[in-house]
């Protein structure tokens, strides 16, 4: 017997070409702020500045990085605000501790 069925290799839909587009695109922007890291690092100064530089940066690669691999960016808004809200909340904390318990040497 043989076998009638038909297998269909064109480009339209399951090739992956499109996948391959979104990958090479996200491998390029994370190159990209990757490569201004390194740039600033060798550039500036040690200072606030710089730390503050990086500390954004991570933070906009780390979204990416979950909006693409984690598949965040296709999900339903409230979703999005559920899982960003509270990050948001830890990070202020973060902050609010490291800066207050700091002032407990300025006291004496």
């Amino acid at each position: 017997m043989a076998d009638t069925h038909v297998h269909d290799h064109g480009h339209e839909h399951g090739d992956g070409s499109e996948q391959r587009k979104a990958i090479w695109k996200t491998f390029f922007i994370l190159s990209a702020i990757t490569a201004v890291e390194f740039l600033i690092a060798f550039t500036l100064g040690a200072g606030l500045l710089k730390v503050a530089i990086f500390i954004g940066l991570t933070i906009v690669k780390a979204f990416y990085i979950v909006a693409e691999f984690m598949h965040l960016k296709h999900e339903t808004k409230s979703l999005i605000w559920s899982i960003l809200v509270p990050c948001i909340f830890v990070c202020w904390l973060l902050v609010a501790l490291i800066l207050e318990g700091g002032s407990i040497f300025d006291v004496r």
